[in-house]
């Protein structure tokens, strides 16, 4: 089928003035929506661009807050740990009760720190933290209140032990004081009952072969010599063995002491070690003169010349004589 082409009708003023109007509308329209959709989306990238703000502002809020709360926590548990550390060092007396006091502190400041060093430490934690704290404020109080007891108790201690020092030193004091005393006496007494010898005589003995004796002044016939002296009276001495011991000194001034026959050494109250010749065991009675004799045979020949005999007792010279033998004439 064929077309034809015809020539358009010419547009009337009203149409063309009609659609000239209907192109600004929807060019209005248009630039109305585009307007709207702008300012829309610069107010939405506004608003998101605000709550992103005030989110960053809410946690740095909280963020300053927690590190704040943080800091003040770590200066009360510093503050805390130097009062608990002063007191363990002004403390030098332990006791159960005060160990396990240390050993519950110690694990809750543990803890305290632990939760402190968290750098994001959620509030949870943080207040955690705060009651630990608060807990061990009062664990250090009653710490501190049993310290306390505890050095009252080693004041008191102290006190009484100082006390007891001065009693036990005055009770030695005294009791040297009453040593000193009770010796000076028992010395006296010592001193005082010490026998004294008198009375002596000393004889020379001939001893005849059919046993007989005879009297003789002549060494070369002395035998033996009969010792004799009296013990007087003395009122401290107490009955009993007496220990008395006689040194015979030869004139040539030698000691005469035989070890066979009994002889020996014994103390002085000077402290002298002086040989004896002979010992005697004498049965002694109080306050009463007491005669006590006895022979000394040498196995040696006599000297001429004095014999010295001294009779000893509690360390003391209590008596002295001699006995002078001559020489012998060409008949004696």
């Amino acid at each position: 089928m064929a077309f034809e082409n015809f020539p358009e009708a010419e547009k009337t003023p009203r149409e063309v003035s009609s659609t000239t109007t209907n192109k600004s509308n929807t060019r209005a329209i248009l630039t109305g929506v585009l307007v709207a959709a702008l300012l829309g989306t610069w107010g939405y990238i506004i608003y998101d661009k605000n709550q992103k703000k005030e989110e960053i502002a809410q946690k740095e809020t909280v963020i300053a807050t927690t590190s704040t709360q943080r800091d003040e926590l770590q200066k009360e548990l510093e503050d805390a740990a130097m009062r608990y550390d002063m007191l363990k060092t002004s403390n030098s007396k332990k006791d159960s009760s005060i160990t396990a006091k240390d050993k519950d502190i110690e694990e809750k400041r543990a803890r305290i720190a632990g939760l402190l060093s968290k750098v994001n430490a959620t509030q949870a934690e943080l207040s955690e933290a705060k009651s630990l704290i608060a807990s061990l404020n009062g664990d250090i109080e009653g710490y501190r209140n049993q310290v306390e007891i505890l050095q009252g108790q080693k004041i008191q201690l102290t006190q009484e032990k100082a006390a007891v020092t001065a009693q036990r030193n005055k009770a030695l004091k005294d009791y040297d004081s009453t040593t000193v005393v009770i010796k000076e006496k028992e010395d006296m007494i010592n001193v005082g009952s010490t026998l004294q010898a008198s009375n002596f005589n000393i004889i020379g003995i001939n001893e005849k072969s059919n046993g007989r004796e005879k009297t003789t002044s002549t060494a070369k016939r002395v035998d033996k010599l009969r010792i004799s002296f009296d013990l007087n009276e003395n009122m401290l001495a107490q009955s009993g063995n007496k220990e008395v011991y006689v040194c015979v000194t030869a004139p040539d001034g030698t000691p005469v002491a035989v070890e066979a026959l009994g002889s020996g050494t014994f103390s002085t109250r000077d402290g002298e070690q002086k040989p004896f010749t002979q010992k005697l065991e004498v049965n002694y009675t109080q306050n009463k003169k007491q005669n006590v004799s006895f022979d000394w045979k040498p196995n040696s020949n006599f000297m001429t010349g004095n014999y010295k005999i001294e009779v000893f007792n509690n360390g003391f010279k209590v008596g002295e004589a001699f006995r002078p033998l001559k020489k012998g004439g060409l008949f004696s």
